[in-house]
């Protein structure tokens, strides 16, 4: 990666590296694991657009995430009501 892209794209990578983090870290308070959730670099320094792969899970574990999800939704609804 030439060093003008990278400099451009430093917070593009931070940004990728730590929401990965934080899905990783959210989930896990979940009790979910997603095994290969991960940053795709070579993406990323061929376009400079780092996206983010969740790559494969058990069905199990997307029906914990989807009922966080319902239940997050859910909460939000009730406490941004006017």
């Amino acid at each position: 990666m030439s060093s003008i892209l990278s400099r451009v794209t430093a917070e593009q990578r931070r940004r990728a590296a730590s929401v990965v983090e934080d899905l990783v870290s959210v989930l896990a308070l979940g009790g979910v694991k997603l095994p290969s959730v991960s940053v795709d670099w070579e993406y990323g320094r061929r376009t400079g657009d780092y996206l983010v792969q969740l790559g494969s899970a058990r069905p199990l574990d997307l029906l914990r995430i989807v009922d966080l999800l319902r239940k997050g939704l859910r909460y939000e609804r009730l406490t941004h009501d006017d």
